[in-house]
């Protein structure tokens, strides 16, 4: 099946090359994210296949039915970002890649914090400037600290027995509480009740209408003075503005964070000789107790094989008829 890439990078070359032996279809990729104005590019292909900050709203899904696009083929697990209803109206399918490597986005998780709380990052600055001060690096234990975690999915079960590890107790909230997790040891408790117990909140949920913004002003100032709060799920669950606050009334003690609210003009571009016109995460950049990267959590090799291997398979089901077990409908 010929397919169209968008988003393209070098890393999403070679993975989707080398595993494309057993498949055999035809590639073409384009750097360019994929919305109703970069549509024109395609040309005989059936199938797309696009990442999480590619646009597939109404006006992109009716592009792409004019361009006889029949699949879109997406090489993540989110979906936010995809009109289902304009999809399904235009007979167009869609699957995706439920799962990678849930053990990539919960360890990066655990880095970060790390990474934070021990000023890893400072120390290494320093002594490559052969300053070897201790001063201002002062960490804290993560034994015996209070984790909460915000959805206990996949991604949030790993994180949560990482944690537990450490000799944390672990909170969570889900709407669906896993019993293994509590056989464990885990706490499920109401949320309001998290944010006021734990030292440490981490997001592992997916971005719903009911989770947007799912810490915003209100939320922030249930926590405790000084906690931190980690993300490396979806940027909308997080609100800026009221983040920026909480770090600036010295309420909020850290923020590490994996994925941003606006992230689709930033993340996976070198910007490095331009002057970002993005306010808010130019202020973020400016506190010392913020720690961001963008959006890798899921970027290791294992995960990169697991994506191009799924989303292969999910194509060749499609064009020999087989049922799609990875299919996303309305």
């Amino acid at each position: 099946m010929k397919i169209a890439f968008f988003s393209a990078k070098s890393y999403d070359i070679e993975y989707f090359e080398r595993f494309n032996a057993t498949f055999q279809h035809e590639f073409q990729f384009f750097e360019t994210r994929l919305n109703e104005k970069t549509v024109n590019l395609i040309d005989t292909q059936e199938a797309v296949c696009v990442f999480v900050n590619d646009d597939l709203n109404e006006k992109t899904i009716v592009e792409l039915h004019k361009k006889g696009i029949k699949l879109i083929a997406l090489r993540c697990a989110g979906f936010n970002n995809v009109d289902l209803n304009a999809a399904k109206a235009h007979g167009i399918k869609i699957v995706r890649v439920p799962t990678y490597s849930p053990y990539a986005v919960a360890e990066h998780g655990v880095a970060l914090i790390l990474t934070l709380n021990r000023k890893t990052h400072k120390a290494y600055n320093r002594v490559r400037d052969s300053n070897f001060s201790l001063e201002k690096l002062v960490g804290f234990d993560l034994h015996g600290k209070t984790v909460g975690v915000i959805g206990t999915g996949k991604i949030g079960a790993i994180f949560c027995q990482i944690m537990q590890g450490f000799g944390c107790r672990v909170l969570a909230f889900d709407p669906f509480p896993n019993a293994e997790l509590i056989a464990k040891g885990v706490e499920y408790q109401a949320l309001d009740d998290l944010f006021a117990a734990s030292d440490i909140i981490s997001l592992h949920c997916p971005l719903t209408p009911q989770t947007h913004h799912i810490i915003d002003a209100k939320a922030l100032k249930k926590m405790k003075k000084g906690a931190m709060l980690v993300n490396t799920s979806r940027g909308a669950l997080v609100d800026t503005t009221a983040v920026i606050s909480a770090l600036r009334d010295r309420h909020l003690g850290y923020l590490a964070i994996d994925v941003y609210e606006q992230e689709e003009e930033l993340f996976f571009q070198d910007l490095s000789g331009e002057i970002l016109d993005d306010e808010e995460i130019s202020h973020l950049l400016t506190f010392p107790n913020v720690l961001i990267t963008a959006h890798q959590s899921f970027f290791t090799n294992e995960a990169l094989e697991q994506i191009a291997t799924i989303t292969l398979q999910n194509v060749s089901d499609f064009e020999s008829g087989k049922p799609l077990v990875n299919a996303l409908t309305v």
